[in-house]
């Protein structure tokens, strides 16, 4: 039995709705993500050469600072001052190991700033997180490692933990999509500084952080690689982070 024609007609137009909407997603996220601008980041060797060493001192005090501010106590005052230490050490890496650009895309046939599409990009990410965060839940052992992260938010002051949860998210990619992407030279850039991102956060002990950021470094890495900047993966990334501290507490919410 075929279709009547009225039914035809509809199920077109749902089919060229959705292929409308994918396109326009695929033309948003392309130039966020896949297409190079142009650009000349050359630098001496003995530039690179430095660049390389405050990264990885900076690293190492990073990893160090991080892994202790995890460890405390929920409300425990000493968590402020330590995760601001831990944001100072990854801006301070990042601006002292040399020149960082803000980078550009491709918008409407011109070189801009990436503001808006980096935010979009942030919310779509908050969305399929919150969606995989709906099914951790249902999970004991990795809702328990969850609830982990979340205590600080819980029971500590939420406008302080947002506020170092900001300065947090614009200091990381100052360092790993700033300056550790480019003291990686042309070595597979946004693999290796995602790798070393995820690594790094090893140092909590919580294996659903060390998840989220090898998936969200990797969307950063590659919108650093196309903007060659630091500005859309610092914008994505606040987005992201925020909206993943007000949207999680109430879904683990007992």
């Amino acid at each position: 039995m075929t279709a009547d024609p009225p039914a035809r007609a509809t199920a077109a137009r749902t089919a060229w709705r959705s292929s409308g909407l994918t396109g326009r997603l695929a033309e948003l996220l392309r130039p966020a993500l896949v297409d190079k601008v142009p650009r000349d980041h050359r630098e001496p060797d003995s530039a690179f050469r430095r660049r390389r060493l405050v990264v990885v001192l900076a690293l190492v005090a990073g990893a160090v600072l991080l892994g202790l501010s995890l460890s405390v106590r929920p409300a425990d005052p000493a968590f402020y001052p330590l995760t601001t230490g831990l944001a100072a050490v990854w801006l301070l890496g990042g601006l002292g190991s040399g020149p960082l650009h803000l980078g550009r895309i491709s918008f409407r046939g011109e070189l801009r700033r990436p503001v808006l599409t980096p935010v979009v990009l942030g919310l779509l990410a908050v969305g399929v997180f919150v969606l995989g965060a709906l099914a951790v839940r249902e999970i004991e052992p990795l809702r328990d490692l969850t609830e982990n992260v979340l205590a600080h938010a819980r029971y500590g002051s939420l406008p302080l933990v947002a506020l170092v949860t900001v300065l947090n998210g614009i200091a990381e990619e100052i360092f790993f999509r700033g300056a550790l992407f480019a003291a990686l030279g042309d070595r597979r850039p946004v693999l290796a500084s995602t790798g070393i991102y995820a690594l790094v956060t090893v140092a909590t002990g919580n294996p659903m952080l060390v998840f989220a950021a090898a998936t969200l470094g990797l969307v950063l890495g590659l919108q650093r690689r196309a903007s060659g900047g630091i500005l859309a993966p610092m914008l994505t990334h606040v987005t992201w982070s925020t909206g993943m501290l007000l949207a999680l507490p109430p879904l683990f919410a007992r």
